[in-house]
């Protein structure tokens, strides 16, 4: 691709030129409520740092905000903030419940998107829709907290508050004359009947990192100065940095520190974090007069008659003393200039996105496309996050309870993140999460190929790899494990960035093979080959909680987690594969993960996960009296065995000899084994397929995964046969009933949090996993094998038109049907009917397993932007030959 964006991004890519990525949307859209913000004695986040305390509390370890900017180390934050003149708050961040509020978990009640960005920032785009009546917190709160698990949630359409479109609908672009240079337009349209008037407030402040005195006070405190129409901050390490706002607004200054005289009842600043937010709507006299602090806004009031439009214009920049324009440098800085660049780095974006696009998209998959990536590129927040700090407290602060050093997190006291990190959802999961973001990885690989890298390869740096080779898995909980998909995820980025760098596969096998050796030590109780794992991230998806554990004294044998396993060692098979090639000390390593799979392979059919009778595979309970009870629950736990597939080239086999005398030693001497994995080998001239799936398992396997009564939708794959919905499963263990039913929506039970649902939705992550396989089957087996498809159709198709097809029906929840509704928006009329709403895309976490319609996370763009892989399939030319 040849364009004025790919070449800012090669120079970030190669470390040389300008650091174009020096700056972009790393500020979060909430810190209140994170468990690195929870220093009480129970380890109760959401209440610790509430929604009420944010706009008045100092953070510790990151700041958040609407619209947000900071550089890489979030030194300093830009953010927007708004007032309609009737809430009784600034809008300064988005607002939803805690954990404990919402009928179905936590939950942002906030309609904004992320509708454009650049993978360097050079050009970006956000909306909002901000309501023009008072803002009805207490009714979302309380309304919420009314309903049941088996009611929908209450969302802020549903409280009529943009009735006749009394609405302010807000638009910020974002382009940068320079990699420190951003120039910033407000666009504010009132929808609605009447004037209104609109107070917008952009901030520009310093994380406050003063407050715990971890230099000794040898760091100088940062100043922030207002002036007209400006302000002005100065930094030891940042230098010098201005915001300059067109038009007259007032210059409005406090202190970026904690409220303490409200939250709890003690004297503190005398122009605390909340000065702004109550100048504004109290008219208190909390914001310095001198104009000096560490936390500014410019504050604008719009009056704008109904259907019109006002425009705020705002430059921030680094600058020396000598370079504050004045006068017509000053209009040329706000406009001639300014003009120029909002027009050239938008007119580049359309470049970029255009060569970017495959030309067999409609323009409505170009629409989905361009968000898909525009969300991924929001999604990046600045994380730090020092577990020893915060288990020992700070200098200057109280010390943490002393339950703390035996609670959450206790025994990652290495982990020390201080980076920027592509987030599930910026607002319910503002935090990273270890095999979420092996997916982010895969989706930003068409983007931008190093930054996939690097972030693959963050989580196996030391300052977050456990010395025991354990990968964190999430903030609320480091120690649970998840699905090990960073060799998979290597393998995909490696490919899709042309197969040459080989020093990065290096760099991710070496750390792999400690994080292998930790599942294989800690996590195959028996040493059978067979794996637990435990949560392994599908939440409800067994009858029991799987991470609070199986009833006392049993061990419960798991389908996933044996699968998760067998694809890990074919996926290190594979990385060794392409090294030895280059390198013969890789060749062993080849020995060793073929080895380690036909064990794998071998055990999960000797140990009874594979049902003859039913045709799948299922978790399997091994009592402490000695029986093994099948769980016979058809779920994607069963179809997991799949994903466990390679298609070896021979002249890679021939390039490790070894190979050949390795295998033919392990079918002599391991015949007991060897005799269940040869079902599990296919060979034609050119290719060898290895499959945890043998030859007799897969027609069964793939009839019930393609069975639209079953697991197959018209949005994609359930995470749970719908056959559940008539023949709920029910278990009873030690006198414990236990069941399972089809819930193709929001889940009904509080397992797990109760904030996500496997019994029945679609999920994106192991539809990619599973489309993936049926590639590497149609890549071995050509256009030689069809099956039915559905199952039971008279109509035949093979691997890879079922895999388009199946990429077709998920990419298919967020475009237009026929009738010109999204799958993803149900049947909200304002979503569906509204030409300023419909073309918004939501990026869930999860889809109703019937219908379609987005729930879960709201702006889970991350592993939900896969959807960027499924649209660049489009005109692909497959080989047709096996």
């Amino acid at each position: 691709m040849s364009t004025a964006e790919q070449a800012r991004l090669d120079q970030c890519g190669d470390g040389g030129g300008e650091p174009w990525q020096a700056w972009g949307p790393y500020l979060s859209e909430r810190a209140w409520g994170t468990v690195r913000e929870d220093y009480s004695p129970g380890g109760t986040a959401w209440d610790y740092v509430p929604h009420d305390h944010a706009r008045s509390r100092a953070f510790r370890w990151s700041e958040d905000g609407m619209a947000g900017i900071c550089d890489l180390e979030q030194l300093f934050c830009f953010s927007l903030a708004f007032w309609n003149g009737r809430d009784p708050i600034l809008k300064e961040r988005a607002f939803g419940l805690t954990g404990g509020e919402g009928n179905h978990g936590e939950d942002v009640k906030e309609y904004w998107w992320y509708l454009d960005s650049t993978p360097t920032h050079s050009w970006m785009r956000w909306r909002y829709h901000y309501p023009q009546d008072e803002f009805p917190y207490n009714d979302l709160v309380h309304t919420n907290q009314a309903r049941g698990v088996h009611e929908p949630e209450y969302e802020l359409v549903d409280t009529g508050v943009f009735d006749d479109d009394r609405y302010w609908r807000i638009t910020a672009d974002y382009a940068k004359a320079g990699p420190r240079d951003m120039c910033i337009r407000i666009h504010v349209e009132n929808k609605g009947p009447d004037e209104e008037t609109l107070h917008v407030l952009p901030h520009l402040w310093f994380r406050n990192r003063w407050s715990w005195d971890l230099s000794g006070g040898r760091e100088p405190k940062p100043a922030l100065i207002g002036e007209a129409g400006r302000l002005v901050g100065e930094h030891h390490s940042l230098g010098r940095i201005v915001l300059d706002g067109a038009g007259a607004p007032e210059a409005l200054v406090c202190d970026n520190d904690t409220n303490t005289r409200r939250l709890f009842g003690i004297d503190g600043p005398r122009y605390p974090k909340d000065g702004i937010n109550d100048h504004v709507v109290n008219g208190a006299d909390t914001v310095n007069p001198e104009h000096r602090g560490t936390k500014g806004a410019l504050h604008y009031v719009l009056t704008v008659p109904a259907g019109g439009t006002a425009e705020i214009r705002l430059r921030m920049r680094t600058e020396g003393p000598a370079e504050t324009p004045v006068g017509s440098a000053f209009a040329m800085h706000l406009g001639s200039e300014f003009d120029e660049a909002m027009a050239q780095r938008e007119a580049e974006a359309d470049e970029y996105f255009r060569e970017l696009t495959p030309a067999a998209c409609t323009p409505d998959e170009a629409n989905v496309l361009r968000q898909a990536v525009a969300g991924m590129m929001w999604s990046k927040q600045f994380y730090h996050y020092n577990v020893s700090r915060w288990l020992e407290g700070d200098p200057a602060q109280p010390p943490p309870p002393e339950g703390r050093r035996h609670g959450r997190n206790a025994h990652w006291w290495t982990l020390s993140a201080r980076d920027v990190i592509v987030m599930p959802d910026p607002w319910e999961y503002p935090w990273f999460a270890a095999w979420d973001l092996a997916f982010h990885c895969v989706a930003l690989a068409p983007v931008d190929p190093a930054l996939a890298k690097r972030q693959l390869l963050l989580l196996l740096q030391e300052w977050y790899l456990h010395p025991s080779g354990q990968i964190p898995a999430y903030e609320w909980a480091f120690s649970d494990d998840n699905p090990p998909v960073q060799a998979w995820a290597a393998l995909q980025i490696f490919r899709m960035d042309g197969g040459w760098d080989y020093e990065f596969l290096k760099r991710v096998f070496h750390k792999l093979l400690m994080n292998f050796t930790w599942w294989v030590n800690r996590v195959d109780h028996d040493g059978n080959n067979v794996f637990e794992g435990g949560f392994l991230g599908l939440d409800n998806i067994g009858p029991f909680d799987r991470d609070a554990g199986v009833p006392v004294g049993d061990l419960l044998e798991q389908s996933d987690g044996t699968a998760w396993m067998a694809m890990y060692a074919l996926n290190l098979m594979d990385i060794s594969l392409v090294l030895a090639e280059h390198d013969a000390v890789y060749r062993e390593m080849v020995m060793k993960f073929f080895e380690h799979f036909g064990l794998i392979a071998a055990a999960a059919n000797a140990i009874g996960l594979w049902n003859e009778e039913d045709g799948f595979f299922y978790d399997v309970l091994r009592t402490r009296h000695g029986n093994h009870i099948p769980m016979k629950v058809r779920s994607v736990v069963g179809l997991l065995p799949l994903v466990a597939t390679t298609s070896v080239r021979a002249d890679a086999m021939q390039a490790v000899p070894e190979l050949t005398k390795r295998v033919q030693w392990f079918f002599e001497n391991q015949s007991d084994k060897a005799n269940l994995l040869m079902g599990c080998v296919d060979m034609n001239q050119s290719h060898r397929l290895l499959t945890m799936v043998t030859f007799d398992q897969r027609p069964r396997i793939l009839a019930r995964m393609l069975d639209e009564g079953e697991f197959l939708s018209e949005h994609g794959l359930r995470a749970l046969s719908r056959v559940h919905k008539e023949q709920p499963y029910r278990l009873n263990v030690n006198g414990t009933d236990y069941s399972v039913d089809y819930q193709p929506g929001e889940s009904n039970m509080s397992m797990f949090g109760g904030n996500s649902n496997w019994r029945g939705p679609v999920w994106f992550p192991v539809n990619y996993l599973l489309i993936d396989a049926l590639d590497t089957h149609q890549d071995f087996f050509g256009d030689a094998i069809t099956i039915p498809y559905p199952s039971g159709a008279e109509r035949q198709a093979t691997y890879g038109e079922i895999a388009d097809d199946l990429a077709g029906r998920l990419v298919g929840i967020f475009l237009n049907d026929r009738t010109g509704r999204r799958p993803v928006f149900g049947d909200v009329k304002i979503f569906q009917e509204d030409p300023a709403w419909h073309d918004h895309i939501p990026f869930h976490e999860y889809f109703h397993g019937d219908t379609g319609v987005g729930l879960g996370a709201a702006h889970q763009t991350g592993w939900t932007a896969l959807a960027i892989n499924l649209l660049l399939r489009k005109g692909r030319v497959r080989d047709k030959q096996a």
